[in-house]
């Protein structure tokens, strides 16, 4: 037990060091800015995001491609007279997992993402807390490849225009 307390003691100090270096050097990354500036987003995890994305902008054309890749959109199949809508199987979790985390982020740092959860998708389409955060995700997805693509900051006014007029 004591040679498993030491092992288990040595992984949390190098997990500490590892956040420690990321804090330091992800603030050098030429998208930092951009991806700092859209709310939620920290050090920590937008360098989770940005390492699961790449810095390969072509490799996603559009936010569509990057949405599939992160498992947000869904699969419709259709035969004859009769189609499904379904969820996603394939994907790449990491990505997916840090996205629900960067929503749970968002409804504390935006009033637009706040307003689009709770007012939208909850009451107007009486969606449950998991549907409407995984609508908030693909939503802020969206925002983030358009961000990157024409290497623009965030603005909550352009993102949420009608939510926060709704809001206030």
């Amino acid at each position: 037990m004591l040679a498993l307390l030491t092992q288990l003691e040595a992984v949390c100090t190098a997990a500490g060091h590892l956040a420690k270096a990321v804090e330091e050097a992800f603030p050098r990354h030429p998208d930092a800015e951009i991806m700092l500036s859209l709310p939620g987003f920290r050090a920590q995890l937008a360098a989770r995001i940005l390492a699961e994305i790449g810095d390969n902008r072509p490799r996603f054309v559009d936010a569509h491609g990057l949405k599939a890749y992160a498992g947000l959109s869904p699969v419709t199949r259709a035969s004859g007279k009769k189609s499904s809508i379904t969820g996603r199987w394939v994907r790449n979790d990491r990505l997916n997992h840090a996205g629900y985390l960067w929503a749970c982020a968002s409804l504390r740092a935006s009033a637009g993402a706040i307003a689009r959860h709770r007012r939208r998708r909850r009451r107007e389409h009486g969606d449950w807390h998991p549907v409407a955060q995984r609508n908030l995700v693909n939503r802020m997805i969206g925002k983030l490849c358009r961000c990157l693509q024409y290497r623009k900051l965030f603005d909550e006014h352009t993102a949420f225009p009608t939510n926060l007029a709704a809001a206030a």
